[in-house]
C-alpha cells in the first residue's frame, strides 16, 4: 500500500507543479521519487537530493517499486520525463560539472534545491505556502539555470558576423578547432555548409548552398560533423570530429559516398583528431583515399594515399 500511496502523492505533486498532461504519468512520478530518493516507507520530510543518472533511476525504480522497465525505454525516461523536468525547473542538469558533454555516460540530474524544501513539507500545513512561493519564483530560477548552461556552450564563428553555440564537451571543442584552425589553413576561402551538434544535431546548416551542389537531404543525422565547400576547386570536404569514435573508416567512407552521390563537387574525406594519442587508437581503421588532421599539430596533415592535397615539400 505504501508504494501506491507514494505514487499517488508524486502524481499529485506533478499536478501541483503544473506539469503537462503528457508528463502526469507513472513513469514521470517514479522519476520524481527517484530524484528525492523517496522509498515507499520513507517520510517526505527526509527527502534527499542525490546526483543520479537515467540508468540508475530505472534501477532504483526496479529495486524499490518493483517496476521493471525495458532497457530500450531509457530514452523515453530522458526525453519524455527528465527533459521536461529540466525545462520546468524541477531538476538540474549536471550541477556537479556543467560543462560535461551532452552524450557523456556520466550525465546526472538533481532535484532543484528550492523545490526539495517544498517537497520536504508535503503532507504538512506549510506545503501549500511553500509551493506557492516556489511557483512564484520558478520562472526566474529556470532562466538562471538556462543562462548557466548557456555560459558553458562552445562558441564558434562560422562566418563574418555570425556565431553559433554548441553543446559543451571535447567533441564540440574539436569542431571549433576544425572550423577556426583547419579551415583557414587547408581550405582557405572555404564556405561552411554544415556544423553538427551532439545536443541538437543542427548547429549550422546552409541548405541552399548544399542544394546548389545537387544535394537535398532529409536525414541530417547521417551528415559528417563538419562540411566545407571549396568553390575554387569544387571540392566538398566531409570532416568527422573524432574524440571517442567515428573516424572515416571504410564503411563510413562508403556511406558518405552513397549519401553524396548526387553531389557535383569532388568529395574529400577528413578525420580530425584532438591529438596523436587519439589518432593512434584509430590508425588501423582509417580509410585509404582520406586525410587526417590533428588539432595539436594544426599546420600538418597525414595523407592516406591518392592525389588530393599531395604536393612537393
Amino acid at each position: 500500500m505504501s508504494k501506491e500511496l507514494k505514487l499517488t502523492e508524486a502524481l499529485r505533486v506533478l499536478n501541483d507543479l503544473g506539469m503537462p498532461r503528457a508528463q502526469q504519468n507513472e513513469r514521470t512520478a517514479l522519476c520524481l521519487l527517484a530524484l528525492v530518493n523517496m522509498m515507499p516507507t520513507k517520510r517526505w520530510a527526509d527527502a534527499e537530493a542525490p546526483l543520479v543518472g537515467i540508468t540508475p533511476i530505472m534501477e532504483w525504480v526496479k529495486e524499490h517499486y518493483d517496476i521493471d522497465y525495458a532497457p530500450n525505454t531509457r530514452e523515453t525516461f530522458r526525453r519524455q520525463s527528465i527533459h521536461q523536468f529540466i525545462e520546468a525547473g524541477v531538476c538540474l542538469y549536471n550541477p556537479d560539472q556543467p560543462d560535461r558533454p551532452v552524450n557523456s555516460p556520466k550525465t546526472v540530474y538533481q532535484i532543484e534545491p528550492h523545490l526539495l524544501k517544498v517537497l520536504q513539507r508535503l503532507g504538512t500545513p506549510g506545503y501549500r505556502g511553500a509551493l506557492k512561493g516556489f511557483l512564484a519564483t520558478r520562472g526566474t530560477l529556470v532562466q538562471k539555470y538556462a543562462k548557466a548552461r548557456e555560459m558553458e556552450m562552445v562558441s564558434i564563428k562560422v562566418k563574418e558576423g555570425y556565431q553559433i553555440a554548441l553543446s559543451p564537451g571535447d567533441h564540440s571543442e574539436l569542431i571549433r578547432a576544425i572550423v577556426e584552425n583547419f579551415g583557414p589553413r587547408f581550405a582557405p576561402g572555404g564556405e561552411l555548409i554544415y556544423v553538427g551538434d551532439t545536443g541538437n544535431k543542427h548547429g549550422f546548416f546552409d541548405k541552399d548552398l548544399l542544394a546548389s551542389l545537387g544535394m537535398v537531404l532529409d536525414n541530417h543525422g547521417k551528415l559528417p560533423d563538419v562540411v566545407v565547400y571549396m568553390r575554387n576547386k569544387n571540392w566538398l570536404l566531409l570532416i568527422e570530429s573524432v574524440t571517442s569514435h567515428g573516424p572515416v573508416e571504410s564503411k563510413r567512407q562508403i556511406e558518405l559516398a552513397k549519401l553524396f552521390k548526387s553531389c557535383t563537387a569532388g568529395l574529400v574525406y577528413v578525420s580530425a583528431f584532438p591529438d596523436r594519442k587519439t589518432f593512434l587508437r584509430f590508425l588501423d581503421v582509417i580509410a585509404w583515399e582520406s586525410e587526417v588532421w590533428i588539432a595539436d599539430a594544426p599546420t600538418h596533415m597525414i595523407h592516406f594515399n591518392g592525389a588530393r592535397f599531395l604536393g612537393p615539400y
